[in-house]
């Protein structure tokens, strides 16, 4: 495989898992684009993303445009990018996570056009998070998809395709997992791409679902639900917004749990029984044991640290 000089645009870990990968294969990164510095932490520091942090620290060029659009809100930020692009001389651009949509004059920039690294078997979860929806959701497997883009969200013709077990995974392991397979991935479609071998296949136009952006206002438990759909919510919403409920005012975070399928005679959200294996509580026809735990402001603790400084009783009800 000889070595291509690629484009990268990608702004989380999950991207930077990729960019590392195509830089590891021997292919010579000729430009980055990520996402503009943001506020992070508890002191609202300016914060480079990942992709930007390692890209640096390879003396790669990075750009950061705040739109792409040459007619948009920021047009000398497009032009800008458009100048930087056609100078790199890049062959491809591959795509993971970047945030920004890519106008048509981008996808046609480079010979081989723009290829992308989805976190989902396409065309389900075509979006934002798919990760997060999949495990929502309860589907047995996921994977990647290396797709050719086009001008719509998510929908150009599939390239590569490889599909993982879900199992019990949260999200940030999931992430991890697909993380490590997009890298991969990508990198055997640069060398099926400058041997010409890669084949596109269109997307089915039945299943497809979109994975909307994860908001803070659903991480309110809804006990009435079955205690399945709301461990799923527990482990696909871990890292981020973390589920939660309020106990006696205070707003718990739920780290992890399990389901049981034993018929409560109590209302959904009451304790049934606390021990050092976890904090019992009856959803709808069935029951959740919860075994992490957060306070605000506090750390993730296994239920018998918890509740040394929290004290939860039988009959107490989470709302």
């Amino acid at each position: 495989m000889s070595a291509m000089k690629v484009a990268f645009a990608g702004t989380p870990e999950f991207a930077r898992v990729a960019l590392e990968a195509i830089a590891a294969a021997g292919h010579e990164i000729v430009l980055t684009l990520t996402q503009p510095d943001r506020p992070a932490g508890r002191g609202m520091k300016m914060q480079a993303s990942p992709v930007k942090q390692f890209a640096v620290s390879r003396g790669w060029p990075v750009i950061q445009p705040r739109s792409l659009r040459l007619d948009g809100k920021y047009p000398d930020d497009a032009e800008a990018a458009r100048t930087a692009i056609a100078d790199s001389k890049a062959e491809v651009m591959v795509v993971a996570a970047y945030g920004l949509i890519l106008p048509q004059w981008v996808l046609d920039a480079p010979r081989l056009g723009c290829l992308n690294i989805h976190a989902s078997l396409l065309p389900r979860w075509r979006g934002a998070a798919p990760i997060h929806r999949a495990i929502e959701a309860g589907d047995a497997e996921t994977g990647i998809t290396i797709m050719q883009m086009d001008a719509g969200l998510d929908t150009g013709d599939m390239l590569l395709r490889d599909a993982v077990p879900i199992g019990e995974d949260n999200t940030a392991r999931l992430h991890d997992r697909l993380a490590a397979l997009g890298g991969r991935m990508i990198v055997d479609a640069l060398e099926q791409a400058d041997a010409g071998a890669l084949r596109a296949v269109p997307q089915p136009e039945a299943g497809v679902t979109y994975a909307h952006k994860v908001e803070k206002a659903e991480a309110q438990v809804d006990w009435s639900q079955g205690a399945d759909a709301i461990v799923r919510r527990v482990r696909a919403f871990d890292p981020f917004p973390g589920a939660s409920s309020v106990l006696d005012g205070e707003t718990i975070k739920l780290w992890a749990a399990q389901a049981r399928q034993d018929a409560p005679s109590e209302a959904p959200g009451t304790v049934l029984a606390v021990g050092a294996a976890g904090i019992v509580i009856a959803a709808q026809g069935s029951t959740v044991v919860v075994s992490e735990l957060q306070r605000a402001g506090g750390k993730r603790l296994p239920v018998a640290d918890f509740l040394r400084g929290f004290d939860v009783k039988p009959g107490q009800v989470f709302g």
